[in-house]
């Protein structure tokens, strides 16, 4: 009898506590709210992480700019998604081998990397292809929220991007971290005070305090989660003849069952926690995102989800 009358206890606690968090947590409190994020500053509309796309998908609205850092061999960081060039400047080096004064010009057709097949083809000038420096966009952007993703496992790497946030004064106006949990652990350790992502890892054990009735109990120290639409995934990959589903699908199931919930998702807002959903480009992928619960949609197509939401009703 005992035992039934803990483990009633157990859940109706945490039953309560995961529609009222704030009884247990302090609401993180965060100096912006993005509902409009543009992967790699909009890559289906401007040379990706470049000033151009940047200045572009902030003329049009954007809230906040998804980017990529890298460190150049003499200490630089720059903007890049890819450690090597081929894909993004056709020369198979790595931006680690090479100068900040030695890095090439992006190439003019740039494939867009969450829309298979297309390129984005932009203007000839070579001021728009120049691969840029972090402390460029800071300086051009000073109140602008900049998500970033930390994309090796470098100590030096990490340092000096810290070391820019704070000689910026960006520290609450930033998000970082990686997919990797060892490299946003490092994130954290060196500057705790910047707004941090959920690893996969940390993802993964999310899912888990969830369905044992635990996460109400716990707190959390990210403020950003990022996840996946898993029709996106499954889209891209999608076979012109029946296969049996691979390991890596059923993942992507399982992902969409347990993580795509607006419960989840609207316990860990009422805790101050950003929900955003990548990389979506059209009109049903953003409703879908948003009926979910989530706060924002990083995309490809600046314009298009700035149409899409001067139109969408928010419950």
């Amino acid at each position: 009898m005992l035992l039934y009358t803990l483990i009633g206890g157990y859940v109706l606690t945490s039953i309560v506590l995961f529609k009222y968090p704030t009884l247990l947590h302090k609401k993180k409190e965060l100096k912006f709210n993005c509902q409009h994020i543009s992967h790699r500053g909009g890559a289906g509309e401007g040379y990706e992480n470049t000033m151009y796309a940047f200045k572009r998908a902030i003329a049009i609205g954007t809230q906040m700019l998804e980017l990529d850092c890298h460190l150049t061999k003499d200490g630089e960081v720059v903007v890049c998604h890819d450690q090597n060039l081929m894909r993004s400047a056709g020369t198979n080096k790595n931006i680690s081998e090479l100068n900040y004064k030695e890095l090439p010009l992006l190439k003019q057709r740039l494939p867009i990397d969450f829309e298979p097949d297309t390129e984005y083809i932009g203007p000839e000038s070579e001021e728009n292809r120049q691969i840029p420096l972090l402390k460029e966009v800071f300086e051009a952007f000073p109140s602008m929220p900049v998500n970033i993703d930390i994309k090796i496992n470098d100590d030096r790497l990490i340092e000096k991007v810290s070391d820019l946030i704070k000689d910026y004064k960006r520290e609450e106006y930033t998000v970082w971290g990686n997919f990797n949990d060892e490299i946003t652990q490092k994130c954290y350790r060196t500057n705790p005070n910047v707004n941090l992502l959920f690893s996969m890892r940390r993802v993964a054990l999310l899912i888990l305090l969830t369905y044992t009735g635990l996460l109400p109990f716990v707190p959390l120290r990210e403020t950003h989660l990022e996840v996946f639409l898993p029709s996106i995934y499954l889209r891209r990959t999608r076979s012109p003849k029946p296969t049996f589903l691979t390991v890596e699908k059923l993942i992507v199931r399982a992902t969409n069952v347990l993580l795509m919930r607006p419960c989840l998702f609207n316990h860990l807002k009422a805790r101050g926690i950003h929900v955003y959903i990548w990389v979506l480009n059209t009109e049903q992928d953003f409703e879908k995102a948003f009926s979910l619960g989530a706060t924002g949609v990083i995309t490809d197509y600046p314009t298009r989800l700035k149409l899409f939401l001067k139109n969408y009703t928010f419950e």
